[in-house]
């Protein structure tokens, strides 16, 4: 465990989601971010958990008001609820006074698959289209389909592979559709009717990010993990999802997906894509986006795909997603770096 050289009673709260019984048994100690719980105490900030339901959310917002600063971790979705509640709470608690992160708007710049188009033209973008009705969807993905080969489709908001999309022409009006979700099985559908499943992804001004499928995408993932700025560890890991399952089934082990291998920031297999982050990637899209240093989430991740190998030979890395709502601190590193970055925040403040 780091030690601080600097001792400052602040009173943080860290916000996940459960029901009352949660609520009444949750401590430091049995929550999955015990460790986050113990840096933070090295820093000498006082944490506490807040467990969030929207059945008593004015409980939680009360808990909220009294303390310093307020960490979250809730995902998009959940058993059927999303964050509306949570982020207008959010919103209301961080304009009287605690510091929130991340703050739902930042959630809305960084966090949502839209960002995915903003940032296009950057090193980490792709050929990459953007639908904002069902109508735009309709007149301009079948074309798209047909002349640029598999394209895989995902909603603005999400977690968990939902509504995540590989789609790939058999012909002019039939397509095999894969769902990231653990356990979907490809599927063969009337173009049509696919895309009239995915209309309910425009409701409340949602959108649809269309972009290429990545070949190489057995390769496996690789999750960059970001301490507002700075690179606080690395996860690769090979995944399976939008990869049509073995003739064993969904549930067989050959499935399932690889253990997420955890490195550091110094590991040297990702040094290239750390200096990207670093000093382009990260400061070019906080420009696009119009996010201060101070709006940066204190962690967050960015997910990448090998793309195809530059004439050098060398790897090249397109950007899948960025995730910030509910990013478990994994790297060993990332604890101490939160905690850090949550002392200084708050002695900034």
């Amino acid at each position: 465990m780091s030690q601080a050289p600097h001792r400052d009673r602040r009173r943080v709260a860290i916000v996940g989601r459960g029901d009352r019984d949660a609520g009444r048994a949750a401590t430091p100690a049995n929550s999955r971010f015990y460790r986050v719980f113990e840096e933070l105490a090295a820093c000498g900030i006082h944490a506490e958990p807040a467990v969030f339901d929207e059945d008593f959310a004015d409980d939680v917002r009360t808990q909220l008001l009294g303390v310093d600063a307020v960490l979250v971790w809730v995902d998009p979705l959940h058993n059927g609820k999303d964050r509306s509640v949570l982020d207008a709470l959010l919103r209301d608690v961080a304009a009287r006074g605690p510091w929130v992160s991340a703050h739902p708007d930042t959630i809305l710049k960084m966090g949502v698959k839209e960002v995915l188009h903003r940032t296009r033209h950057l090193g980490w973008g792709t050929d990459t289209q953007l639908y904002r009705s069902a109508a735009e969807f309709h007149a301009a993905f079948p074309t798209v389909l047909q002349t640029a080969g598999p394209r895989v489709l995902k909603q603005n908001r999400g977690n968990g592979g939902q509504g995540i999309w590989k789609v790939e022409a058999l012909s002019d009006r039939t397509v095999r559709v894969l769902e990231a979700r653990r356990g979907s099985m490809p599927e063969d559908i009337d173009l049509s009717a696919f895309m009239a499943r995915c209309e309910a992804y425009f409701a409340a001004n949602g959108c649809i990010v269309d972009q290429p499928f990545q070949s190489r995408l057995p390769d496996g993932m690789i999750r960059c993990y970001m301490g507002v700025d700075r690179v606080v560890g690395f996860g690769h890991q090979a995944i399976k999802a939008l990869i049509p399952p073995p003739p064993e089934g969904p549930d067989s082990p050959e499935a399932q997906p690889g253990p997420r291998i955890m490195v550091g920031p110094e590991a040297p297999a990702f040094q290239s894509l750390r200096s990207a982050m670093e000093n382009l990637w990260t400061p070019q899209a906080m420009q696009v986006l119009d996010l201060t240093r101070d709006a940066m989430p204190i962690i967050w991740d960015a997910d990448f795909l090998y793309g195809p190998k530059d004439a050098a030979g060398q790897d090249t890395y397109v950007l899948c997603e960025i995730n910030v709502s509910s990013v478990f601190a994994i790297p060993e590193e990332a604890p101490a770096a939160i905690a850090r970055l949550t002392l200084a925040r708050l002695q900034n403040r």
